[in-house]
């Protein structure tokens, strides 16, 4: 049974920054890519950045901003953002999967383990 849990989030102001972390517990962490999405009002839920052993991979629109970290002796997967925009303002998703896919996938779609939310709001 694997579970994500996230922590972090809440409200900042363009430019500012916050930091998300994603605990995440069960079987064995080999081949396990987690990787954050996030999703805004009526809009789909969006790839923003992953890491595992296939590499560490940014959407386009926080290249450069957000950085992810991963420490697999904690089971955490962090995601340091900086220079926030209201845009980045959403309901935030760790998510987990096994596989060796290289890059991994970027569909929500293709993920089996959702952590509940954590919400980020930019105030412009």
């Amino acid at each position: 049974q694997v579970q994500l849990v996230e922590s972090g989030g809440g409200t900042a102001q363009a430019g500012g920054s916050l930091r998300l972390s994603c605990l995440f517990s069960g079987r064995t962490v080999s081949r396990f890519v987690t990787t954050w999405f996030r999703q805004a009002p009526g809009m789909e839920r969006e790839f923003v950045a992953t890491a595992s052993h296939a590499g560490i991979y940014y959407a386009d629109s926080v290249e450069g901003r957000f950085i992810i970290s991963r420490d697999n002796g904690k089971r955490t997967v962090d995601l340091q953002m900086n220079d926030l925009k209201p845009e980045d303002t959403a309901l935030y998703y760790c998510a987990g999967r096994f596989g060796g896919d290289v890059p991994p996938p970027m569909v929500a779609g293709d993920y089996d383990y959702w952590g509940q939310g954590t919400q980020v709001t930019v105030s412009s």
